[in-house]
């Protein structure tokens, strides 16, 4: 038999399987648990893009799309990236989910030891996706409010500065930069001449004000979005990336040899859904937020989100192991923070669930909150 350890590929040592995945296997053995780790919209895929997804189907639309996208689907977006923005040089694609945005564009634009900054806490994929392209993570700590410190990314760039990751609003934490904030970062990318590369996937969910992309102020900007949140199209993994046109041409390339293309129905589904009006699911989820806020806020340290639908807490006492032990026992899910990080002091609740899952959950949190042991 082979020693099919020494088959496997330097480049996947870098990094461990999604913390994620792990804890949804052990949901799974939870008999009715309160599942408040789930990063995907409880709502159903609205009915207008169901129907546009079967008709696609039965009509025969199932073979290979157009690297790029179908012409409808982009041809929408295009229009609709252009009235945002305006710029000369701002080309779009359809991409087979953000995750695939995010894949193609560090490796269209990574080379190994390049070096990627990015703010901490952090969505798991990004130091994943560096360490594959062979480039190094610089991860900014922007603990304990999550804002981001321009001095912080100025002494972090080097020479070997290639790019810096911008989410917002970011997963875990859900906090949306202010715009004064994401200007400044995207003024000093466009001054140094890094390229910054901006995930805005949940930018459909924002609450307090409206959504700020940072290619308002940086026309260099490679943006990342799609239609699995904003939709709850998860499962049809269709995102969409705009930019310069030499980088989006080089995307397409790699695309034409590993994805091919985003799913074709899927796309017509994507199309169909940019008619749809879903500003009261915005609001629902609004009003699930501040119910979760309001039912922790006496035994929690949170710092409020303004998007998406994560709260990303402090840990009242103990270790995030001590904590996420003490969840479980009550039945809870919830995802400790260290997946998400490089400290372990905080965890993150999803609430994109039912309301009567989030009083459960609320519940079961201010029990464990008041459970503190004596040494902690």
């Amino acid at each position: 038999m082979p020693e099919f350890d020494s088959w496997i590929a330097d480049r996947t040592r870098g990094f461990d399987s999604s913390g994620i995945r792990r804890m949804f296997d052990l949901a799974a053995k939870l008999k009715d648990p309160i599942n408040l780790s789930i990063g995907q919209p409880d709502f159903d895929v609205p009915q207008p893009v169901k129907d546009e997804l079967i008709k696609a189907v039965t009509d025969g639309k199932n073979g290979y799309a157009a690297t790029q996208g179908i012409p409808v689907l982009r041809e929408k977006l295009q229009a609709q990236i252009d009235q945002q923005f305006g710029h000369e040089d701002r080309e779009a694609f359809v991409c087979s989910g953000t995750s695939g945005g995010l894949f193609l564009s560090i490796l269209a634009l990574i080379n190994p030891g390049d070096e990627v900054i990015y703010f901490d806490p952090y969505f798991v994929m990004y130091p994943a996706l560096i360490e594959m392209a062979g480039g190094k993570s610089v991860a900014i700590s922007s603990y304990p409010d999550f804002k981001l410190d321009l001095e912080k990314v100025e002494a972090a760039i080097t020479d070997k500065t290639k790019m810096i990751i911008l989410n917002s609003p970011s997963n875990p934490t859900g906090v949306c930069p202010s715009a004064e904030e994401i200007k400044a970062v995207a003024e000093l990318a466009y001054k140094k001449g890094i390229c910054l590369v901006s995930d805005e996937i949940y930018s459909k969910f924002t609450y307090d004000e409206p959504h700020v992309s940072a290619a308002t102020y940086n026309p260099d900007t490679v943006v990342i979005d799609g239609f699995s949140k904003s939709y709850a199209m998860t499962g049809l993994r269709v995102g969409f990336v705009s930019g310069p046109s030499a980088i989006m041409q080089t995307m397409l390339k790699i695309q034409q040899y590993t994805f091919v293309c985003a799913p074709q129905p899927a796309q017509w589904a994507a199309a169909a859904a940019m008619d749809v009006d879903m500003s009261s699911y915005v609001a629902t989820y609004k009003a699930k937020r501040n119910k979760l806020i309001d039912g922790l806020k006496d035994d929690y340290e949170i710092v409020k989100p303004g998007g998406a639908f994560y709260v990303f807490p402090k840990l009242p006492w103990g270790t995030g192991e001590e904590f996420i032990d003490n969840a479980i026992a009550n039945n809870l899910m919830v995802i400790p923070g260290n997946i998400f990080s490089n400290h372990d002091t905080h965890f993150r609740i999803s609430y994109a669930v039912d309301d009567a899952v989030i009083d459960r959950g609320i519940e079961a949190l201010c029990k464990i909150a008041r459970l503190r042991p004596v040494n902690s």
